[in-house]
């Protein structure tokens, strides 16, 4: 069964579904890639890159596309890690692919609709203002122990 995360503010009914994907990455000295969302929701949070699918995009391509637009860096997947599910107040709902990558070469700069991108050491997480859900999805698929 594939990792899913119910966020806990669930307003109900599903009036639309967004697909999205998103690329965990951890570099040789064992820190994680993350982003600071520069735009709205959870601005100025750290997240995973990763965004909105494109018409005819796979959720594979639209991961590598929204990691290189987002930190100029050049990724390939390893394998997939489960779909996160994310309820917002207005009715929709976010159904995030997520996939575990590894860089294979770029220079890391925030671009795009990243504020910021930055490795961390998985022990700093934890003081960091992250995006809703995300440190318990990262010790879901044991990204970080629980």
């Amino acid at each position: 069964m594939s990792p899913k995360y119910q966020h806990e503010a669930y307003p109900g009914r599903v009036s639309q579904i967004i697909s999205a994907a998103s690329a965990v990455a951890i570099d040789g000295q064992g820190r994680l890639l993350l982003v600071k969302r520069g735009r709205e929701p959870q601005r100025g949070r750290w997240s995973l890159p990763g965004g909105k699918i494109n018409p005819g995009e796979s959720f594979e391509d639209a991961a590598i596309r929204e990691f290189a637009e987002e930190t100029g860096l050049v990724i390939e997947i390893i394998r997939k890690l489960g779909i996160t599910r994310m309820p917002t107040l207005d009715g929709r709902e976010y159904e995030i692919h997520n996939f575990y990558t590894r860089v294979i070469r770029g220079e890391l700069a925030a671009a795009d609709d990243a504020a910021g991108a930055r490795w961390f050491p998985l022990n700093e997480l934890y003081d960091l203002e992250l995006t809703t859900g995300l440190l318990a999805y990262l010790r879901e698929v044991k990204v970080i122990p629980e």
